[in-house]
């Protein structure tokens, strides 16, 4: 490839974030390219998106893209959440919520639906470079020199008139910016799986995301997502001594796992574990700044809280729109105060699921959850969250989470 092309967006990353921030850009008629340093279709974590999702792929003219390949990639529709632990039970409809917007959306295996994505971005216009890797950058105000490498190691140079990070857990601007920063959040392990799950059970609802609570730990939880050709992503998350005394094989250890729970050792007793396991620690992450002149930082390349809610994909694309927005009115001359107009919107939702997440592992949330009474107005106003709609300030349980939990919480435990 040529040295010293320029062009007018660089977007490092082919997955949810760069394909529809790429794609809205694309549409405003800039000069887009995106690097992936990686060839699609590829393994990915987080196959249960939220509802929230189609509103982004909608704004970027992606959806009818997704739904024509429902069939093809056995693409699950999905309506919702279960939640078990021990004998209690209970589940939301994303379609009794609080919020405007769509109630449903779909479980996928992420290297079919972020292939999707990416194809449809190139459709629409989007140059994808696949299998090189950006390497170095250099700025010069919010023009940058970018340096990368193919697949044979050759290196060239790119220009850019600025620069969105959608790397993920690569997370590429981070490491050579010397951005990260240690998360706040406990470090935990992952295991995960697919499987032929074969089950039979006549209550299970392939349409939602199963969450299920340790019998004896609260703070460690498994998940079970369908897909609809009968296979699911299965994987339970825990602090890493919680998997002290299991094998060190990855399959034999979740095989043990699976067995000593027993809501879900009967739930996958015909189960053909087919897949080898995978394993990831210490997976949260931060950093010091969203932005700086010449760059912005999308998704899991910016934070990373933790799975319980299936909020990354969420997260991703609603950097991605703001980014987007944004960096067209910078490109057309405008002043954009990138602090108030991006970092803190996106915090603003970011730390919605945070108040969540952390009430959900010291069982403040999991006591809402299982309450036995419960006000549909409420439910329906929690359902949103978990729908994805964190943005919402008309939600009481997004403008004032902490206090509205920790009340809530106190009044299930007094019931």
């Amino acid at each position: 490839m040529e040295d010293n092309l320029i062009e007018d967006i660089i977007v490092i990353g082919a997955g949810p974030a760069g394909a529809v921030a790429a794609t809205l850009l694309n549409a405003k008629g800039y000069r887009v390219r995106i690097l992936e340093r990686q060839h699609f279709p590829r393994f990915s974590i987080g196959e249960s998106l939220l509802p929230q999702c189609m509103e982004f792929l909608a704004e970027a003219n992606m959806l009818d893209a997704v739904h024509e390949h429902v069939e093809q990639h056995h693409f699950q529709f999905k309506n919702g959440a279960a939640f078990v632990r021990g004998d209690d039970r209970s589940a939301f409809d994303f379609r009794q919520k609080f919020s405007e917007g769509r109630g449903t959306t779909f479980q996928v295996q992420r290297a079919a639906f972020d292939d999707v994505l990416a194809r449809e971005a190139e459709r629409q216009g989007v140059e994808i470079t696949w299998g090189h890797t950006l390497v170095n950058i250099e700025f010069e105000g919010s023009n940058s020199t970018l340096t990368i490498e193919d697949e044979n190691g050759e290196a060239y140079t790119l220009q850019s008139r600025f620069v969105l990070d959608a790397s993920g857990f690569g997370r590429v601007l981070p490491r050579l910016l010397e951005l990260d920063r240690p998360s706040d959040f406990p470090s935990r392990t992952s295991l995960f799986t697919h499987v032929e799950d074969n089950i039979t059970a006549e209550d299970f609802d392939r349409e939602k995301i199963l969450i299920t609570v340790h019998h004896q730990h609260k703070d460690v939880w498994f998940w079970l997502i369908p897909f609809a050709n009968g296979r699911c992503s299965f994987g339970v998350v825990a602090r890493s001594d919680f998997f002290d005394g299991f094998s060190d094989d990855l399959n034999e250890r979740l095989a043990q796992i699976i067995d000593s729970e027993p809501t879900l050792k009967k739930l996958l007793a015909n189960a053909s574990f087919d897949t080898p396991a995978r394993e990831i620690s210490g997976y949260a992450s931060n950093v010091s700044q969203l932005w700086g002149p010449g760059f912005a930082l999308l998704g899991n390349a910016g934070e990373f809280l933790d799975p319980v809610f299936s909020s990354g994909v969420t997260i991703a694309m609603k950097s991605a729109s703001l980014a987007a927005s944004a960096l067209d009115k910078q490109l057309q001359g405008e002043e954009v105060d990138w602090e108030a107009t991006y970092a803190q919107p996106l915090r603003a939702g970011v730390d919605t699921f945070r108040t969540f997440v952390e009430a959900w592992y010291d069982g403040r949330f999991q006591d809402i959850i299982f309450a036995p009474k419960q006000s549909s107005e409420v439910r329906a106003m929690i359902s949103s969250i978990l729908a994805g709609y964190a943005w919402d300030t008309n939600n009481p349980y997004v403008k004032d989470s902490e206090r509205r939990i920790n009340t809530l919480a106190e009044l299930c435990r007094l019931a």
